[in-house]
């Protein structure tokens, strides 16, 4: 860790229910630190129109209530008419931020082209210091090399590493016979770039736009199965744990108020009963949050880190299920702390740890506990997820 972190995980939350929540605290980061550690630190992404006339004001607001890594976006958030404008009031805010304890969020610009990024970089006073990197945007093997070297070009003049996440959305990905032949060039594109690309995020709202659906809210990505398809492609070739893969976030959960349900919640009462936090189960059905919940579970159990959040109340259910809980910590040590390799039962007694197929899920889990922190021993989400919101 960089000795000038200072961001931090679940710091909203006061020291004495930190220490009874967990046992290895979150550690600091902040963007001079390992990009690794850091694509995987960024958790629940927020993306915040670039047109708020309270820009600066509104990232401030979010950074006390625990969000780490934002987006000020100049893409489909805005009009056509607004570019300009926004821009401005983009580089406006990060000047703003850099005087702020705002300005150690991993802080990004999501353009519309280009060309965007170079008159960014030139017009950016002290707002160098709260910019982190740029958003593409409909990413393609085609079109990603111009990115990807206008933003190697910004970092130059500002005189700091600004780091690319490529969005991947694009039809030449979506359609089945072009998939494969795309994500030869994106991989190839990015293994030339690699020390500059610091996550690939998925745009699963522009692939569903492809075939004219919209998922429902009873319903995760993972139901959608011409997206799921994709999904699956992306994180064959790009996150694989070889050394040539990526860091991949999850797509974008686009409901937050009450509706009227078609199918029962994807809640189990149980967790809740057991906490007793029954009615803080029903305040999350209400929000359609239980449906978040399941999605975030199922982007981890398919390769995914972390998620695109298009409202403030998202951000701590990412954050929650991304705590390291006591039993994966020790999973993971006794994994790694075997060395010849064969099978041994978990010291929870009821898993098998195989050390040589699991020794990159142990790596995985311990490089996320530096970030998220460990759990104590009997705390799950359900507590996490209490504090956060009871806050």
């Amino acid at each position: 860790m960089s000795e000038t972190s200072t961001l931090r995980h679940f710091r909203q939350l006061d020291p004495q229910r930190q220490d009874e929540l967990f046992l290895q605290a979150p550690l600091p980061f902040g963007d001079g630190d390992d990009r690794e550690l850091l694509a995987v630190a960024l958790g629940a992404t927020l993306y915040v129109p670039a047109t708020r006339p309270d820009l600066a004001a509104a990232v401030v607001r979010r950074a006390t209530e625990g969000v780490c890594s934002m987006v000020l976006d100049l893409e489909d958030a805005i009009g056509d008419h607004e570019v300009e404008d926004a821009m401005t009031n983009a580089v406006n805010a990060l000047d703003e931020l850099a005087s702020t304890d705002a300005a150690s969020l991993l802080l990004f610009v999501r353009v519309r082209d280009a060309q965007s990024i170079r008159g960014i970089a030139e017009r950016l006073t002290t707002g160098v210091r709260a910019l982190t990197g740029f958003v593409v945007p409909k990413f393609t093997g085609e079109s990603g090399g111009k990115y990807l070297d206008e933003i190697a070009a910004a970092s130059e003049l500002v005189g700091k590493q600004l780091y690319a996440m490529p969005v991947l959305e694009s039809p030449e990905l979506v359609f089945r016979e072009t998939r494969d032949r795309e994500l030869q060039s994106i991989s190839a594109l990015l293994a030339e770039h690699r020390d500059r690309v610091l996550a690939v995020r998925i745009g699963a709202t522009d692939m569903c736009g492809t075939f004219g659906i919209r998922r429902d809210r009873d319903l995760t990505i993972y139901d959608v199965r011409v997206v799921a398809d994709v999904i699956a492609g992306i994180v064959n070739y790009l996150g694989r744990t070889d050394g040539t893969g990526f860091v991949i976030t999850g797509p974008v959960w686009e409901y937050f108020a009450d509706h009227e349900r078609m199918f029962r919640p994807m809640l189990r009462t149980t967790p809740f009963a057991e906490h007793d936090a029954v009615r803080f189960r029903q305040h999350l059905v209400s929000r359609d949050l239980d449906g978040l919940l399941r999605e975030i579970a199922l982007d981890r159990a398919n390769g995914i880190q972390g998620k695109t959040v298009i409202h403030p109340s998202h951000v701590s259910a990412v954050h929650a299920l991304s705590a390291v809980t006591h039993e994966e910590y020790n999973d993971a040590r006794d994994i790694l702390g075997k060395e010849a390799g064969g099978v041994q039962a978990s010291g929870y007694r009821n898993k098998m740890n195989e050390t040589k197929p699991h020794r990159s899920w142990a790596h995985q889990i311990l490089l996320r506990a530096k970030v998220f922190g460990v759990t104590n021993k009997g705390i799950t989400f359900v507590d996490l997820l209490t504090a956060l919101v009871d806050r």
